[in-house]
């Protein structure tokens, strides 16, 4: 009993597997740490297969979708391990309908896949306050519906083409094959190789899943003719390998339609299903050749990678990349903060102040506010949108009309951009409510489909379309959709080029919003705004000399030949928000080439930027003012408990330090901050007061349907947010120190 079970055709498989197809199991190990959130949870990831978003809803038809790319997946493990192994089974070739009978028997490793991500799936959602638990069963029968129409048009054509060794040498598919040049080759090749393979199974499942012995007369079958059953299999094989990847690429040329922008998780496995038949198909043809053959492809794509026609810049939309770039040395970046460049803009500024002013006619000297806000993805928008709300709620708008300066980085930038225009508009139309909800739903809706699609069907290959924007042609990429995604998402009113906020501003209208990304080449800040604003990043006082580094770089002044003011406002919340990976890195048009990423990694709080701005203002902020108000909105608990640690494992001991440095950057900066805040609230000659919003959904209790009480937890790093997390971001308004904050703005802002 124990030899029939060990020696049975889906025992060798698995244990085949196991021995020589190590990377294809690791793809799925891979995804059961996903789904079993051991994986990716900072990030959400597990989320975008146990919830699911299509058309901006979870519905029976995303889980379908989802369900759709599970079974493609898993038919392309099936046909890359057969096309790699099938030959050593030769007792398949006599087999009717071999290859199906293959998939039957080599099913293990996904069964177990689809059995874990089912429990893991009805427990996820279960507990995702649905309205109804029919809802999880129609998810689920969305789900398996997917896998039933993948697998019925796969195996309906294997049915329909593959045929067994009798019904080839009946003759006229046999002709066929010989006039296959290409195949004809492999088959003697394989034969070769096939006289030292020994099939060690004695059973095996068919179609009825019941084990039938292997036929004890297979030696006496002509080896060469068993081959070149399999060999019409790998053809056909082959052949369905070719279309889903040209599928892929058809439907580039339509990802901007929505109804074809799928669930992010379906992107991934397509991308997964496609790696692996490249495998599959690279292994069966190259055979022994394919490890040095795919080394010298990497090597040569990454050579050629430096060429124009493969390295396209990823561009940022309206500004002028057809002239000669900008140089970017040291002596331009000292010339474009002269002592009388630095004095310019400081005059216009206090202009702005002037104007500011101007709005309290009856109050010599009204409070100042600047609202900071952290990054963190989409949750960070929402935060901070959800904060701006409510402040302006309880004091009447009092709070917003005080605000003359908005900062941050990322998520929360994007926040207070879509807050900032809905007040504007506000100001000329009385029918836009500031404090309208469907505000807070078009900020968190899904942002990451459209991204991802355009990373499987567009970025992964040479990028050719292109569109207008303003006079200029651009390359359409995944920032693209990133960009295109969040104007659909907001209405459409963030649309318009930077030079469209110089008038508002100027007249005290809406606050300034200096949007910061982070220069990859030298660590400096590129200040984006209608603006100048190039004391943010030099000594305005001269006192620091020559040795000075410059701090930022003026984005208006640097790009001006490039028609910089003509830069659509959505680009630059992009390269403020750009998140590695998702959203590609921003090349900007000079000599030698700038690279933006998010500025969340060298202040992802807003502090130091508006600090900088107090210090230079001081004198008249002291005069026209009766102090400033500092509203900080973080993504994060400002003072968690130290949590408790145990013994490192061997592992653990090597990612530990890299681990460390990226959870703790948030306490890094929040201490700086701190030092910054003491020195300069015990420095300047005016008061100085701040009141902290925090998003820590650990001090939030809801309560359940069920009478019981549970912890909220904290939502992803993403650019899609779950129901569930939008509720915990949502509620956290409502904490004690929260509550205590909302006191007191209404205090120092009564309506």
């Amino acid at each position: 009993m124990r030899e029939r079970i060990l020696y049975s055709f889906p025992v060798q498989l698995f244990l085949l597997h196991l021995r020589k197809n190590l990377t294809l199991v690791l793809v799925w190990v891979l995804l059961l740490g996903v789904i079993l959130e051991q994986f990716g949870v900072v990030l959400g990831i597990p989320f975008l297969f146990l919830d699911p978003e299509y058309l901006h809803q979870v519905s029976w038809l995303s889980f379908f979708l989802i369900g759709i790319g599970m079974g493609i997946l898993t038919m392309a493990f099936h046909m890359t391990t057969y096309i790699m192994d099938g030959r050593q089974f030769k007792f398949l070739a006599v087999v009717p309908k071999p290859f199906i009978h293959f998939c039957i028997n080599n099913s293990i490793i996904p069964l177990i896949f689809y059995l874990i991500y089912s429990i893991k799936f009805v427990v996820f959602q279960l507990d995702n306050d649905l309205a109804s638990n029919w809802e999880v069963l129609k998810f689920y029968l969305g789900f398996s519906l997917g896998g039933v129409v993948s697998y019925s048009l796969i195996f309906g054509y294997f049915a329909l083409t593959n045929k067994d060794f009798f019904i080839i040498f009946a003759g006229t598919l046999d002709k066929r094959l010989r006039k296959v040049r290409f195949t004809r080759v492999n088959v003697v090749r394989q034969y070769k190789e096939l006289k030292v393979l020994n099939d060690q199974v004695n059973s095996y499942l068919n179609l009825r899943l019941k084990f039938v012995n292997v036929r004890p007369d297979i030696s006496r079958f002509e080896p060469i003719k068993l081959l070149r059953v399999f060999d019409q299999n790998h053809l056909n094989l082959f052949l369905i390998q070719i279309f889903l990847i040209l599928l892929v690429l058809f439907l580039g040329f339509f990802k901007e339609k929505e109804v074809l922008q799928f669930p992010a998780a379906m992107s991934v496995t397509l991308l997964l299903a496609i790696l692996v038949m490249l495998v599959g198909a690279m292994s069966f043809w190259l055979r022994s050749w394919a490890t040095l053959v795919v080394f010298l492809m990497l090597y040569s794509i990454n050579y050629l990678s430096n060429f124009s026609f493969l390295n396209r810049p990823h561009e940022a939309y309206g500004i002028n990349y057809g002239i000669a770039p900008a140089s970017y040395t040291l002596a331009r970046l000292d010339s474009l903060t002269h002592p009388d460049t630095l004095r310019k803009d400081k005059e216009n500024t206090l202009k702005i102040l002037e104007s500011w002013k101007s709005k309290f006619p009856n109050d010599s000297l009204p409070k100042l506010v600047i609202v900071a806000a952290s990054g963190g993805g989409q949750r960070a928008a929402l935060w901070t949108l959800h904060v701006l709300q409510t402040i302006h709620d309880v004091t009447g708008g009092e709070l917003t009309k005080h605000t003359e300066l908005y900062t941050g980085a990322s998520g929360g930038v994007i926040g207070q951009a879509f807050f900032r225009e809905i007040y504007l508009r506000s100001l000329s139309d009385s029918t836009v409510n500031p404090n309208d909800p469907k505000f807070l739903a078009q900020i968190s809706a899904d942002n990451l489909n459209p991204i991802l699609f355009t990373l499987l069907v567009n970025d992964l290959l040479i990028r050719n379309q292109r569109f207008e924007y303003r006079g200029y042609s651009h390359l359409k990429d995944r920032g693209y959709a990133f960009e295109n995604q969040l104007n659909i998402n907001t209405e459409k009113i963030l649309d318009k080029p930077l030079s469209a906020y110089r008038e508002p501003e100027a007249e005290g209208k809406i606050a300034l919003l200096p949007v910061t990304a982070l220069v990859t080449n030298d660590g400096r800040k590129l200040v984006i705004a209608p603006q100048s604003m190039s004391y943010l990043g030099s000594s305005v006082m001269g006192k620091s000399g020559l040795n000075e580094k410059k701090q930022s770089i003026d984005f208006l002044r640097f790009y001006a030949a490039h028609d910089a003011e003509n830069l659509r406002f959505l680009s630059a919340l992009r390269m403020s928000a750009t998140f590695p990976f998702i959203t590609p890195n921003v090349e900007l048009p000079s000599d030698p080439v700038m690279e933006t990423m998010d500025t969340g990694l060298s202040d992802n709080f807003g502090i130091q930027d508006a600090l900088r701005f107090l210090y230079v203002f001081q004198d008249w902020i002291a005069k026209n003012t009766s102090g400033v108000v500092l509203v900080s909105i973080r993504d994060s608990e400002k003072s968690a408990e130290i949590p408790h640690t145990e013994p490192p494992r061997i592992f653990e001991k090597v990612f530990t330090p890299l681990k460390n440095i990226y959870i703790n950057w948030d306490n890094v900066q929040t201490i700086q901050n701190e030092v910054l805040f003491n020195y300069m609230d015990e420095s300047m000659p005016f008061a100085m007061e701040r009141i902290e919003f925090e998003y820590a959904p650990e001090q939030v209790q809801i309560e359940q349907l069920t009478g019981s009480q549970e912890t909220m937890k904290r939502a992803s790093l993403n650019w899609r947010l779950t129901a569930k997390e939008k509720r915990s971001i949502l509620n956290s308004i409502g904490s004690f120190k929260n509550q205590q904050a909302i006191e007191r703005v209404q205090t120092l802002f009564p309506q």
